[in-house]
């Protein structure tokens, strides 16, 4: 489950979470999106030798479970899948009509959108250099679509700053190609003034001013006048129709909006464009559940582990019927996040139950609306993206990117984290969805509510078999705990997207997996 953009105000939320969580919640939040978040690997690791005659226990038929399944299935183990659900994927879960989902506390939703209309609940979007991600889609032929992960033809509003844009709905290529130029004739004028004589060199001079200039549109006199970049108050067309440039903001207007903190440029760890799997996250899930389902146990609630110097043994219930069973194994790998694990009856050491204890979990929700008519492409010409808000809980909606031009859309109404997230969690599913219209009507006033039809919210610190969104290790916690759970703690190994600097994502869960079978490999042939 992808953490939010980098674009969505980095410091005006660390700093409201700080005020709220304390220094130890902004450190772990620093940690979560700060990670490098490209692949390491590409493939699974080139393995030889042969499994057979040993089985693998595998907890969790999330990606990290169904990727060591399928990839040791190959070399001959046997393998055995437990999984406390009624369905593969774990977090990669997709709302769509028919859908249920229970919380904490017994309440369930059923998803009722209309065909061909979906929420994913989990991951939403996988970036092009996630190459271990996108091994799996390609090995197995899901198709891929491309997901505008931003659109500077979105609007953008803010209320906590001042001046003449506060409050008002602009486009995000109005705010970012202004503060381009008026930035760049400040520093093209200080260059000219020989302020910057030192910094740049004088045979660089030159070319240092025309790409001033260039990229933000100056006249030949460096000064920045509007440009066609930033859109017109009448726009150009056929005949005697050469348009009308809108008049630019004043760099001051532009500075106490605050909109310049919600930009996203391009950045590597979120691109502007991504990829999702037509029809929903969860095909993925659903092409790994395909190949592996003689391996697969559902509805087995794990209760209880113990170990010996030759096996692994594994209690559990079957939740459908009440009944308790247990399977045995040469090793386990355990894909269970360690917000549910720490809770089960384990056999681990103090070391290790200390170090599993360190990984904190994010609360983490979404809200899914569905909308009768396209009006953000109808009526603005918005397709896909987010439109960036300051909302004290909703930093963005986001358009969908599929089915462009269709009749109704589906937006992911809220995506909310950490204290945002535990507020609107306690709200009743009708609050919820109340909440997140109240957001969006700001934006799209008469059109919001009016082709609001149905919605459907979930958060994951209330699902029962996770208990948070992802894994947040502190910088102390990453070098003194992190480390204790990729070794095994005797036959029992750990694999998950906790266990990799790519907390969060689906790449995270996936290279886990690959690290750890590896071990399990190596150490199985000198048995």
């Amino acid at each position: 489950m992808e953490q939010q953009e980098s674009g969505t105000s980095r410091r005006a939320f660390l700093e409201r979470l700080g005020a709220v969580g304390g220094t130890a919640m902004v450190m772990a939040a620093m940690d979560a999106w700060h990670v490098p978040t490209a692949s390491a690997a590409t493939a699974p690791p080139a393995l030889t030798g042969a499994g057979k005659g040993k089985t693998i226990v595998i907890l969790g038929a999330g990606h990290a479970g169904q990727v060591a399944a399928f990839e040791l299935n190959k070399l001959g183990y046997r393998c055995i899948v437990l999984e406390a659900r009624g369905f593969a994927g774990g977090r990669v879960q997709t709302a769509r009509r028919g859908f249920t989902a229970t919380e904490l506390g017994g309440e369930t939703q059923r998803c009722d959108f209309d065909p061909g209309e979906y929420l994913n609940i989990g991951p939403w979007r996988i970036p092009f250099h996630h190459r271990s991600t996108l091994h799996y889609t390609k090995q197995f032929g899901v198709p891929l679509e491309t997901m505008v992960n931003d659109n500077d033809a979105a609007w953008m509003q803010h209320n906590d700053g001042s001046g003449a844009l506060k409050g008002k709905r602009v486009r995000q290529y109005e705010v970012k190609t202004d503060l381009r130029g008026r930035v760049n004739e400040l520093i093209a004028k200080a260059a000219t003034s020989g302020q910057l004589d030192q910094q740049v060199r004088a045979e660089d001079r030159e070319l240092f001013l025309d790409y001033l200039a260039s990229s933000g549109r100056l006249k030949k006199d460096l000064a920045y006048r509007g440009s066609d970049l930033r859109g017109y108050v009448k726009p150009p067309g056929a005949g005697d129709q050469p348009g009308t440039i809108d008049d630019p903001y004043g760099l001051s207007d532009l500075l106490q909006s605050h909109l310049w903190r919600d930009f996203q440029v391009g950045e590597y760890t979120h691109p502007l464009t991504m990829f999702q799997p037509v029809g929903g996250m969860d095909q993925i899930a659903k092409a790994f559940e395909k190949r592996n389902a003689p391996m697969l146990r559902f509805n087995c609630e794990v209760q209880q582990i113990r170990q010996t110097d030759k096996a692994v043994t594994v209690n559990y219930v079957d939740t459908k019927t009440g009944k308790t069973a247990s399977v045995t194994g040469d090793f386990c790998l355990c894909t269970i996040p360690l917000s549910v694990l720490r809770s089960i009856d384990t056999p681990f050491s103090d070391d290790f139950r200390a170090a599993m204890d360190d990984a904190t979990y994010v609360p983490v929700g979404k809200i899914g609306l569905q909308m009768k008519r396209r009006f953000w492409e109808e009526d603005d010409g918005i397709y896909g993206g987010h439109v960036k808000l300051d909302h004290p809980a909703i930093r963005q909606i986001s358009l969908p990117s599929n089915n462009f031009q269709g009749q109704k859309g589906t937006l992911l109404g809220a995506y909310l984290l950490f204290d945002g997230a535990t507020e609107v969690s306690a709200m009743s599913l009708k609050e919820r969805i109340d909440y997140a219209l109240a957001a969006g009507e700001a934006v799209f006033p008469g059109s919001y509510r009016a082709n609001f039809e149905r919605g459907f919210s979930w958060f994951w610190h209330l699902a029962k078999y996770n208990l948070g969104g992802w894994a947040n290790w502190t910088a102390e916690a990453r070098k003194d705990s992190y480390p204790k759970l990729l070794n095994a703690d005797g036959r029992i190994y750990l694999a998950g997207e906790h266990l990799s600097y790519l907390g969060g994502w689906q790449a995270g869960a996936i290279e886990s997996a690959w690290q750890q079978i590896e071990k399990i490999h190596q150490r199985a042939q000198q048995a």
